[in-house]
């Protein structure tokens, strides 16, 4: 049959396979373009030309919408001698809302001569203006939206659109949405990345700026927290911020106790000082310092002549130093006026400002400390002249009635009298001579507390043989402890070798145990003296039954006047020095000494070094 077909006929349907053709490839081949490639600009130009190729027309052109409502021309190709209208803008009062949606939903416009299509006359105007005389559009939809129109215009005459290229425009203006959407998600993918990095970015260099801040922070709260010098910690702040924040000045500034002034008491600045010693009234600037009055940082750009006399306009940042026991000033922060201090900025600013509250209250606290200390010196001082004096005092009267004791004795002795043999005058002579013993002991006893504070104690050292020398000073206790129904116990160890100490100071220091094992030992218990080495030490003990020194007690035995808490205090005489005495003079010769009171025993222990 196809050989028997008309020829022409034959070659028109030939003709129009390969137009079919030709047009699939074109689908195709924008379809695979649009795939491949993510450059809209290159897709769209190298499709306007394809389709006016392909179409045998005089333009093809891609028209944009704007926000504005307004369109631009694209994209275009146009072949001579008709005019280029690439980029024009275009403002169409006849393309209402209600046009736009039908080409949204895929409306084509065909006009085929626009002297005969019957044309609203604005839109008759546009296309005469640009000769054109034939007009196909179709929608190009993006994401559901109306993004713009594909343009086929035929300019040399009117023309009549086949139903092939109808379709093929259709299905290109398919395409070409396709890669708007395709280029616009891709450049959405861009600026989110672009934005992702931003954030990467910044979080990273807050992150960098964060540790370095703590760093800083750090080694300023080293420096003020090592120095309890309020002065050189007011120094130390500014210069150190300012050198780090690279600022214009910085200043500290303190309220008086009721807050009504601020006097800047430090300035550091990159010029000269001008602001240091400034008082003002609080009551001056109410606005601002209410706001650091209630702890919360401020910054703002404004001229404050009492704040910065100079006529440019400077940013300005004032944290408050503040502590849990209220606030005592503010760090005042001054940059150019662009110079915005930043979150991390003001949050490092208020760090250091906490930090130097907390370093002004122990400077002041260690002033204030010192202070009391150098009062108590001072009382002090009077305590020991008044001792000193006092004791000197009661020395001569109490000699001079021991002597008179002594004498009244012999003289009783060689003269014949009734009185030498009544029990009860001898009785009183006795308490006598031992009250003045006593008497006389105290004195000495506060004499020598008197002369070790004041590091005037002389030692002389010599050689101690424990073996020989405990024995002897012990021997006057025997017979006390035997009349107030005791038992004294000595025990030497064997080991014991001799060692050099002052022997005076030593002598005091076991007597004045045994007086006090003497004093508080009940009848029927025992004192023990016991004298032993150790490693490279000599211990010394004495222990006593039959009392026990309560725990709260132990710390306090040592003090100087005090006495342990009796239900009788009048059956312990005694004024409480003679315990602070002994620690004294343990640690005159190098020595130290321990108590332990349990299961109804009290041990004294002194461990004396022994040096080659």
């Amino acid at each position: 049959m196809g050989e028997n077909m008309n020829p022409h006929l034959k070659e028109e349907i030939e003709g129009v396979l390969h137009q079919q053709t030709s047009k699939e490839e074109l689908i195709a081949a924008i379809a695979l373009r649009i795939r491949q490639s993510l450059d809209l600009g290159e897709i769209l130009s190298q499709t306007v030309t394809e389709v006016r190729q392909c179409l045998n027309t005089d333009r093809v052109l891609i028209y944009r919408f704007e926000a504005n409502g307004q369109g631009v021309m694209e994209v275009e190709s146009v072949i001579e001698p008709w005019q280029a209208i690439l980029g024009e803008k275009v403002l169409d009062p006849c393309f209402s809302d209600q046009y736009k949606e039908h080409y949204r939903q895929g409306r084509i416009h065909i006009i085929e001569d626009i002297y005969t299509a019957n044309l609203h006359p604005c839109y008759f105007n546009f296309l005469d203006k640009f000769q054109v005389k034939a007009n196909l559009v179709t929608s190009i939809v993006a994401d559901q939206k109306l993004w713009g129109l594909l343009i086929a215009q035929h300019c040399r005459s009117p023309r009549h659109w086949e139903a092939a290229e109808i379709e093929l425009l259709k299905q290109l203006g398919i395409q070409v949405g396709i890669a708007v959407q395709q280029a616009e998600l891709h450049h959405q993918l861009k600026l989110f990345n672009a934005e992702l990095e931003l954030q990467v970015k910044e979080r990273t260099e807050k992150l960098e700026q964060a540790l370095k801040f703590e760093s800083i922070v750090r080694l300023i709260t080293e420096k003020i927290r090592d120095s309890l010098d309020e002065t050189q910690i007011l120094q130390t702040v500014p210069q150190e911020l300012g050198n780090i924040l690279q600022i214009e000045a910085c200043k500290i500034e303190l309220y008086d106790e009721t807050h009504t002034t601020a006097t800047i008491i430090y300035e550091f600045s990159q010029q000269a000082c001008i602001s240091q010693g400034i008082c003002r009234k609080v009551s001056d600037f109410p606005e601002l310092y209410q706001q650091l009055l209630q702890k919360q940082p401020l910054q703002f750009v404004e001229r404050i002549p009492e704040l910065s006399p100079t006529k440019l306009q400077t940013t300005r940042l004032a944290c408050p130093i503040f502590d849990n026991q209220g606030i005592l000033g503010n760090l005042w922060l001054i940059r150019p006026r662009e110079g915005v201090f930043n979150e991390l900025e003001i949050g490092l600013v208020q760090q250091i400002a906490n930090e130097c509250a907390i370093a002004i209250r122990q400077a002041r606290l260690y002033e204030t400390s010192q202070t009391q200390v150098r009062e108590l010196e001072k009382l002090n001082a009077l305590k020991d002249n008044f001792l000193k004096t006092i004791s000197h005092e009661l020395r001569t009267p109490m000699s001079s009635i021991l002597l008179a004791a002594e004498t009244l004795e012999k003289l009783l002795e060689q003269e014949e009298s009734s009185l030498k043999d009544s029990p009860r005058f001898n009785q009183v002579l006795d308490i006598f001579k031992e009250s003045c013993q006593q008497q006389n002991k105290l004195v000495n006893d506060l004499l020598t507390l008197c002369y070790i504070d004041a590091d005037s104690a002389t030692l002389i050292p010599e050689w101690i043989d424990l073996q020989v020398w405990i024995p002897e000073i012990s021997e006057p206790f025997i017979f006390k402890t035997q009349q107030q129904k005791q038992r004294l116990i000595i025990d030497l160890s064997s080991s014991l070798a001799p060692f050099q100490c002052d022997i005076s100071t030593l002598e005091r220091i076991v007597i004045e145990l045994l007086n006090n094992a003497c004093k508080y030992t009940p009848a029927q218990e025992t004192i023990t003296l016991v004298a032993d080495l150790k490693e490279n030490s000599i211990l010394i003990s004495v222990k006593n039954s039959g009392v026990e020194i309560p725990a709260e007690e132990l710390e306090r035995i040592f003090e100087q006047f005090y006495r342990i808490p009796k239900p009788d205090p009048w059956r312990y005489n005694g004024t409480g020095i003679g315990l602070t005495l002994v620690r004294k003079l343990v640690g005159l010769i190098g020595a130290s000494i321990e108590v332990k009171s349990d299961r109804g025993e009290t041990t004294f222990t002194i461990q004396i070094p022994i040096t080659d």
